[in-house]
């Protein structure tokens, strides 16, 4: 069985350790939920590596042929696909059940409709998403870390204030890995109506490349309107954020000590990537005016890996999702408290990100360039000015410590545009360029 597992979790989408030899795997847990459904917790070790992935294991074959494309071997497939199966989650949330190590646990006052039949969503790469009708989101986390998981605390604790801008929360599973309780899943409202900020984003940008205006703030689609907005909303998480968890300071000397640490990653970057050692002077000169002018900064929870991929327009708000923090990082660091302008920084990338992706082979990239400036420039501001509106703090003194996070950003995104896709490294080398 084990051997089994191995072949078929290399090939995973959400498997961590790919390209790389598996040299060991045990099954850590093994919970029967229902008859053909089995809860696994699987330990892999890869060298000196050590990771947990959870498996909803399907048992007693597929005759009908309905999961040959989760088949894992001959009687088991990958029965997160099976709603049939899956309504037990819903079940056991709704009863706050124990099975075995399992705890399913529900909101207080949470009243869960387990009628409801599931869907996995498709899109996504480090874990799996089941909905519910168009009326829950169960999130399962494949890859496991012992702990709370971020996005299930903070989303806990704001809806307990009746915060805004995030999806309610409905229930959770969890176990103990290491003595710790762990999430394993976390269950949410479904934003049925919702479009993603990115797709409206592009929408926006598509729309400007197509149009005969040559301005971004008279095109059809202008998106400045809805910058503004989600500059509004990220003030009130933030504010939300540091009215329910712990706040404190960054001493000035512990924020030389953080430009030191990022010295020495743009290092290791540029050694990854020597294209971007053209370019090191420009992150150089926004790290040391942050050392020249260092001062305390307020610090507290914050997202963490914020960017237009990571919120959703209702009809009537901007929804903040995916509280987890920057994925593959410790636990400890995604809980950290950090600087909100972090988050900031995040999202100005991410509209330079719109504005130029779509260039890349579009036959006219040379002409259209400047529109994509234009526009990045635009909605960067727009979000900027809904921040400060929202109750932000974004004072003068803070402008030098947001372009050293924004060359931060920039410099995470070479290395990872460069590993996974380098028809896309223009985009943040782009960043080393304009001057802001």
């Amino acid at each position: 069985m084990t051997e089994l597992l191995a072949g078929w979790i290399a090939h995973q989408r959400w498997f961590a350790g790919k390209g790389r030899p598996i040299d060991e795997l045990d099954i850590e847990s093994d919970v029967e939920l229902v008859p053909r459904l089995r809860h696994l917790i699987l330990r892999v070790r890869q060298g000196d590596d050590l990771d947990r992935y959870q498996l909803l294991l399907g048992t007693g074959g597929d005759t009908s042929g309905r999961f040959s494309h989760v088949r894992i071997g001959e009687g088991y497939y990958d029965a997160a696909h099976d709603a049939d199966l899956t309504c037990v989650l819903l079940d056991g949330m709704a009863e706050d059940r124990d099975t075995g190590p399992l705890r399913m646990r529900h909101m207080p006052g949470a009243d869960i409709d387990t009628s409801l039949r599931s869907l996995v969503l498709g899109a996504e790469q480090s874990n799996t998403s089941l909905v519910y009708g168009e009326t829950y989101i169960c999130k399962l986390f494949r890859r496991l870390i012992p702990g709370v998981n971020p996005e299930l605390e903070i989303v806990r604790a704001l809806a307990a204030r009746d915060a805004q801008h995030i999806a309610r929360p409905y229930g959770w599973i969890e176990t103990d890995l290491d003595g710790v309780p762990t999430t394993l899943a976390i269950t949410q409202e479904f934003l049925s109506t919702a479009n993603d900020g990115w797709a409206l984003a592009l929408a926006s940008v598509r729309d400007l490349y197509a149009s005969l205006t040559p301005s971004a703030s008279e095109a059809g689609g202008d998106f400045s309107s809805e910058s503004y907005r989600l500059g509004v909303a990220t003030a009130e998480i933030h504010s939300e954020l540091a009215a329910t968890f712990p706040t404190s300071v960054m001493e000035a000397h512990e924020v030389k000590q953080l430009i030191e640490d990022q010295r020495r990653r743009l290092i290791q970057m540029v050694e990854e990537v020597p294209e971007l050692g053209r370019h090191a002077h420009v992150v150089q000169e926004a790290y040391q005016r942050v050392a020249d002018t260092a001062y305390e900064i307020p610090v507290q929870r914050v997202h963490g890996d914020y960017h237009l991929g990571q919120v959703m327009r209702t009809p009537t708000d901007w929804i903040v999702l995916d509280f987890e923090g920057e994925p593959g990082q410790p636990l400890e660091e995604r809980r950290a408290l950090s600087s909100p302008l972090r988050d900031v920084a995040g999202m100005l990338r991410s509209f330079d990100y719109a504005a130029r992706h779509l260039l890349a082979g579009h036959p006219r990239a040379e002409e259209l360039y400047p529109r994509a400036v234009e526009w990045a420039e635009l909605n960067r501001s727009s979000f900027l000015a809904g921040y400060s509106a929202g109750g932000g703090r974004l004072q003068a003194q803070d402008a030098v410590l947001l372009r050293a996070l924004e060359m931060m950003k920039a410099v995470y995104e070479v290395g990872y545009e460069a590993r996974n896709r380098p028809t896309w490294l223009p985009i943040p080398m782009a960043a080393f360029q304009a001057e802001r």
